[in-house]
């Protein structure tokens, strides 16, 4: 059974810094594609940051230059760095691992591979 679980997320000041983790149980990690997403009201979601299985990077034009995505398959572990937070940033940060390549634009579609269950940030002063 495929399982995600995230860490990292919490209350910052605007122009701070986290670091989100998700660890990937049941499934063969490196083969599969990994991303971040901010859910919102009506539990719709968005890409923020996506990682393919060969380590091709895609981020969301609002998160650019501020966040990086890396992911270490021996931990079976990827990572989101978030830095000059701002309070746009605010939302439950999901993590979703897709088997195979992934890259923009299949990013866009929410309705493939596994979830977990989301950690909240929040971005206030």
């Amino acid at each position: 059974q495929e399982q995600l679980v995230e860490s990292g997320g919490g209350l910052v000041q605007p122009g701070g810094s986290l670091r989100l983790s998700c660890t990937g149980s049941g499934f063969i990690f490196r083969a599969h594609s990994l991303a971040w997403y901010r859910q919102g009201p009506g539990n719709q979601r968005e890409l923020v940051a996506g990682v393919s299985d060969g380590g091709v990077k895609a981020y969301a034009d609002s998160v650019r230059g501020r966040f990086t995505i890396s992911r270490n398959n021996a931990e079976n572990t990827v990572f989101l760095q978030m830095n000059r937070l701002k309070p746009e940033d605010t939302g439950v940060y999901v993590c979703n691992a897709r088997y195979g390549t992934w890259t923009r634009p299949g990013w866009a579609n929410t309705g493939i591979g596994s979830w977990g269950q989301g950690t909240q940030v929040t971005v206030s002063s």
